[in-house]
């Protein structure tokens, strides 16, 4: 990838958090409440009107299943998640940082067996 291709475009960015936003069915109101984020600041980011921190770009992209490569380049390393691990990775960002630590452990417990 040469120099330009690695420039972070925040309008960019917003388009494809949008874009998967809406193909899931969620409104901007709902993950703005889930990552901790007024709905305006939220709508803002999706239009490219403002940057995020990286906290808030884990946290977007943690809830809406995506790598931060793909959030803030637009590539993926590989191929995109499969859709069961983006459902897992949609309901443990609804999660309380509690009940995400207990689902991931009884996780690792039922895939270890």
């Amino acid at each position: 990838m040469n120099q330009k291709e690695q420039l972070y475009n925040r309008s960019a960015a917003g388009k494809r958090i949008r874009n998967r936003r809406e193909k899931m069915g969620l409104s901007r109101q709902k993950i703005a409440a889930q990552i901790g984020k007024t709905e305006k600041y939220f709508a803002d980011i999706e239009r490219g009107y403002c940057g995020m921190s990286l906290e808030t770009m884990i946290a977007i992209a943690g809830y809406l299943g995506f790598t931060l490569d793909y959030l803030i380049f637009g590539e993926e390393e590989g191929k995109e998640l499969p859709e069961d691990s983006k459902t897992i990775l949609f309901y443990l960002g609804k999660c309380d940082e509690k009940k995400r630590k207990k689902a991931m452990e009884l996780l690792q417990v039922y895939l270890s067996e």
